[in-house]
């Protein structure tokens, strides 16, 4: 479908709104909270998600957040279209600031992911797009954000062999994937970096391969696959290697490989 220009100005005034909020409390020493499942959430979480929901409600298109209610699957699952929003994806990296944090903002059309939008709150920028829209890397200064000179590529095979992964979550099967990329491409470089960051690096060609063997929700990589899928990238189940979809009833995610398309694993 094509991407209503409304919905996208909105999803960026939410993100640059959302993103002043949080760097005002970044500033600050907030208490951190934890949920039932023992993830953190801090009052930076909660202030975003209010932004974010106040003003894509306007859309008129249902919302996704990890920090609101999630309405029942037998509800949403009717909905051709849908948002899904993670206020502060990376809030552990947050709350250890190092500035690894991001928001995440994506549309969901029965099941697939085709639009993202993610806004780093301390590098003050946005990457968005789609396969129907293009994608874009702008300043949050930008006034033209879809302007030619802020148009990313297609991926080229001038691959640089570089494996992006989490700093918070590491495994026993990454490793193994690590090493595998190095059997076969020879040794690899690596980018250790929190949160759906790492999309971004995947997009503007920092880094060819996303392994993710730990459990991630639906709002984690939503943003992230549209944007990426949009310059030639896909993110994939490890165990079928289909794309990931999204509003299903259990919103956690598969483990998943997001990489250039051009690259075998």
């Amino acid at each position: 479908m094509q991407i209503n220009k409304d919905w996208v100005n909105t999803a960026i005034e939410g993100a640059k709104l959302a993103s002043i909020k949080i760097m005002e409390i970044y500033q600050t020493d907030f208490e951190v909270e934890l949920k039932p499942d023992q993830s953190p959430v801090t009052i930076a979480d909660k202030a975003s998600s209010k932004i974010l929901y106040q003003l894509l409600s306007k859309t008129g298109i249902p919302i996704i957040s990890e920090e609101e209610t999630i309405p029942n699957y037998l509800e949403r699952k009717q909905h051709e279209l849908v948002w899904l929003v993670d206020p502060i994806d990376g809030t552990k990296e947050f709350i250890k600031k190092n500035d690894e944090f991001c928001i995440c903002i994506a549309l969901i059309q029965n099941g697939k992911s085709i639009f993202g939008l993610i806004a780093s709150p301390t590098e003050q920028n946005i990457t968005m797009g789609g396969n129907n829209y293009g994608v874009y890397h702008f300043s949050f200064s930008d006034n033209n954000p879809t302007a030619d000179a802020n148009k990313v590529e297609t991926l080229t095979k001038n691959f640089k062999k570089t494996i992006a992964y989490s700093r918070s979550h590491l495994s026993d099967k990454a490793e193994k994937f690590v090493a595998n990329i190095r059997n076969k491409y020879g040794n690899p470089q690596i980018i250790r970096k929190g949160s759906a960051l790492k999309f971004v690096d995947l997009t503007l060609g920092k880094a060819d391969f996303y392994p993710r063997l730990a459990p991630t929700m639906e709002w984690d990589t939503a943003a992230g696959q549209a944007i990426f899928e949009g310059v030639g990238g896909e993110v994939l189940d490890f165990a079928n290697f289909e794309p990931l979809t999204y509003n299903k009833e259990s919103l956690y995610n598969p483990h998943f490989i997001a990489k250039n398309k051009e690259l075998d694993i």
